[in-house]
């Protein structure tokens, strides 16, 4: 007999939200901008990064073990996405690992939100190729976060693992810099309100009418403070100290004697 699974508060409470947000659509692959120059080739650091546009194809000869830099632009409300393949015309002795990463002006590693980043390809493999794509680019942003902002951005390209013997051989790199300004896509889009208003106000045809004024009950003794006032309370406590310090002046005062004479 199975048991039957029950859902916590978290779970349905996600569920509900999955309802109400619409998945993003996937991002295409980015295409070269027609007539674009193609960049031949590339910095081996941040300050030698070379630079390049969006749509602007790289192709550049390198060697295993190399670490490839360039820089492009990036404005606010932008969505950028890296593509690179790294092809090796030569035979290799053992599987290898490569990696793409992308900073801000800053030098901060910017997080992948898709893509093959970090790929592993075995020695027969003649390819491998390399995603990332970016998070949109805010106008603004706290400083304690790490949001990427308007400015200067900076994209590596290198192997992190691969067998000593294989250093050095050559290889042939392809990159490619798309960016989509068509609005944040982050979090999906709501198909319906998270709090709808279900208790709307009614609405008034005419102005409403003053309550008329009560009649006056009042006595002989409304000139006095509410029990409850601060003044009667001050009054009787400024009483009860002066009594208080009558009776022990008088207790603590000691008698006098008469003179002789």
């Amino acid at each position: 007999m199975r048991t039957p699974t029950i859902r916590g508060g978290a779970a349905l409470a996600a569920a509900g939200l999955a309802l109400l947000v619409a998945p993003a659509p996937a991002q295409a692959d980015p295409t070269p901008s027609p007539g674009a120059t193609p960049v031949t080739r590339a910095g081996t650091s941040f300050l030698t990064a070379t630079g390049i546009a969006a749509g602007q194809p790289v192709r550049v000869d390198a060697a295993t073990g190399d670490y490839l830099y360039w820089s492009f632009p990036g404005s606010a409300g932008e969505r950028h996405e890296i593509t690179a393949t790294v092809s090796f015309p030569q035979a290799r002795s053992g599987g290898s690992t490569w990696t793409v990463e992308v900073f801000d002006g800053l030098r901060r590693r910017q997080s992948c939100t898709a893509g093959a980043q970090t790929p592993t390809v075995d020695r027969s493999a003649g390819s491998v190729a390399l995603g990332c794509t970016l998070r949109q680019v805010r106008s603004w942003a706290e400083p304690w976060s790490a949001d990427p902002l308007p400015g200067t951005y900076y994209v590596r390209l290198s192997v992190v693992d691969l067998p000593e013997a294989d250093l050095g051989l050559p290889i042939d790199v392809e990159l490619l810099v798309g960016a989509d300004g068509a609005g944040s896509r982050d979090d999906g889009e709501l198909k319906a309100p998270l709090v709808p208003n279900t208790k709307a106000g009614a609405v008034l045809d005419a102005e409403p009418t003053a309550q008329p004024a009560g009649e006056d009950d009042g006595g002989w003794f409304d000139w006095l403070p509410d029990l409850g006032s601060r003044w009667i309370w001050s009054t009787v406590g400024g009483v009860l100290a002066a009594v208080a310090g009558v009776v022990g002046f008088a207790l603590t005062r000691r008698p006098r004697r008469p003179r002789r004479p």
